[in-house]
């Protein structure tokens, strides 16, 4: 099961959280949990699914690299698609999909976030990461904290998806250095042409 890992830690801080999808999954294992989602609308719906659920909390923020810089956040109509940028061949697996509004949000790292709202990274031994192409800037702006989760589970493609966006061995690559290493990799999606999207889970090594 890709998910054990999340036995043996105590929390986790997902980023990209739209709704709140694997909102049962992080009950079922009784994990307190950040949640982070920058979208004002899909924050509000997050915020609705999360009554009773008072070990998981939300925060409105764009997570990237560096602290306090204009972006375009660009929306798309299915709602899980969205992305700081511009949509690459994310068209051969789902050719429906198509930017609708963009919103402009001020950028903030993963160490600013957790010191404005006074968060213990402690308490979150897991990084979970679907922010669709952006997930490399996620992990460099947080350098400083890496070191603090033992497992960090993201999307990611083989595959320019998104225009400039992070694939696979890109973040493999930078993990490394920080002693992280795969352990899981599961396809969930495939185009024509080859591209694969996958969910990977890397593992610290003690």
């Amino acid at each position: 099961m890709q998910d054990a890992f999340f036995k043996n830690v105590s929390g986790v801080i997902h980023v990209g959280a739209n709704i709140g999808q694997e909102i049962d999954q992080y009950e079922n294992f009784n994990l307190d949990v950040v949640w982070v989602e920058p979208i004002p609308e899909v924050f509000e719906k997050l915020i609705k699914n999360l009554f009773n659920h008072p070990k998981q909390r939300a925060f409105k923020y764009l997570l990237t690299e560096v602290d306090d810089k204009e972006v375009e956040f660009k929306i798309t109509n299915n709602g899980v698609s969205s992305s700081i940028l511009d949509l690459g061949k994310h068209i051969e697996i789902w050719p429906d999909v198509h930017y609708e509004k963009s919103i402009f949000l001020k950028s903030t790292t993963l160490p600013t976030l957790l010191k404005r709202e006074n968060i213990d990274i402690k308490k979150y031994q897991a990084l979970v990461m679907d922010t669709q192409g952006s997930e490399l800037l996620i992990l460099k702006g947080a350098e400083d904290i890496l070191k603090n989760f033992l497992y960090i589970k993201t999307e990611a493609p083989d595959f320019e998806s998104y225009v400039g966006c992070c694939l696979i061995e890109d973040i493999s690559t930078y993990l490394a250095s920080f002693g992280f290493r795969e352990i899981s990799r599961t396809k969930f999606a495939q185009s024509k042409e080859g591209g694969s999207y996958y969910d990977v889970v890397y593992e610290r090594n003690l």
